[in-house]
Formats: structure tokens, C-alpha cells, sequence
């Protein structure tokens, strides 16, 4: 019955017995591949092509891109969105200049030319990447506040559905019909 190797002992097996089979001549090597192939469990050929070739780097290399959005600018971007009362990336793109140019004017905003150049230019889907956690955090402190059961018992259930009704008819952007209370 044969032990089974862990991947770890056999990485330091091929590399100590590559070496010498590497540095060995022709008789050496049939020993010493007589010896690995029986250890380590692999059938012959394969055990050669292991042993002849030299340490291969197992861990795959992941390019680092340059980063195009430094802090400034992601803080910059939240602080529009939030004057712009959280609105979606699509729709803050297309107000971020009109946005920036009046924060800077009223001396809410202060931006270098680099970082402001970065947020015109910052697309849709990057505005939504780079606001996503700013989101994530948002929504667990709004979802605490709603749930609380004095707020839930202070509003009627008639005036929740009201809303609703106006909230979905300004998304689909008709005009609703006002509803009586009574």
C-alpha cells in the first residue's frame, strides 16, 4: 500500500532530488528515478519530466494595475453624491459637473485640477464601484433606524401606501392622482 504525500513534501522532494538528478549521470539518474517514482507515486514519465525540469514557480503572478482613483478623488465623489442626495452612479455622472462647479463656487468642495480632471472624466459603472461600500455602510445604519419599533408604530399603514403609490409613480415619471385622506 503506498503513503500518500502532502503537495507540500512533494515540492521539497522535487526539489531535492531534481538537483541531484539533474547533476547525476546516466546509471545515477535510473536510481534515482527507480527511488522518486516509487516515493512520490508517479509513473515513470512523468517522474522524468518533473526531475528534468527545474522549480517552476506554482503561484500564478497577478499584474497590478496602477490605481486611477486615489483617495481624493473617491472622497471628492462621496461628497458630491452626497449633496446630490445619494442618487445612482448613471445619473450622478451626468450632474457631477454641474454639481462640482457649484460646490467649488460656494466653498463646500475644494479640488485640484488632477482630481477634479478624475471625476469628470470617471465613468457610470466606476462611480457605482468606487461608491459601493460608502453604500453598504449607508444601508445597514438606514435599515437599523427604520426597523426600530417606535418609528414603525408612529407611522399609519395608510401612509406608507400613499407614499408607495408616489414614489412609483415619479420612478415611471407620470403624474399620479392625488389620494384623498380621509
Amino acid at each position: 500500500m503506498r503513503r500518500r504525500l502532502s503537495v507540500e513534501a512533494r515540492r521539497e522532494l522535487i526539489e531535492a532530488v531534481g538537483e541531484r538528478y539533474r547533476a547525476a549521470g546516466r546509471i545515477e539518474k535510473k536510481q534515482i528515478l527507480d527511488e522518486f517514482a516509487e516515493i512520490a507515486g508517479y509513473h515513470r514519465k512523468y517522474a522524468i519530466r518533473v526531475l528534468r525540469s527545474g522549480r517552476r514557480n506554482t503561484e500564478p503572478t497577478r499584474s497590478q494595475r496602477r490605481r486611477i482613483y486615489n483617495e481624493a478623488v473617491v472622497t471628492a465623489l462621496t461628497i458630491v453624491w452626497e449633496a446630490a442626495d445619494r442618487i445612482c452612479g448613471k445619473r450622478l455622472k451626468a450632474v457631477l459637473p454641474t454639481f462640482a462647479e457649484s460646490m467649488e463656487h460656494h466653498g463646500h468642495l475644494c479640488l485640484d485640477a488632477e482630481v477634479r480632471q478624475r471625476l469628470l472624466e470617471m465613468s457610470a459603472a466606476t462611480i457605482d464601484r468606487l461608491l459601493r461600500p460608502v453604500r453598504e455602510v449607508g444601508k445597514q445604519r438606514r435599515r437599523r433606524a427604520f426597523l426600530t419599533t417606535p418609528f414603525r408604530k408612529s407611522i399609519s399603514i395608510r401612509t406608507l401606501m400613499i407614499e408607495r403609490i408616489r414614489r412609483q409613480a415619479i420612478l415611471r415619471w407620470t403624474w399620479w392622482p392625488i389620494v384623498e385622506t380621509q
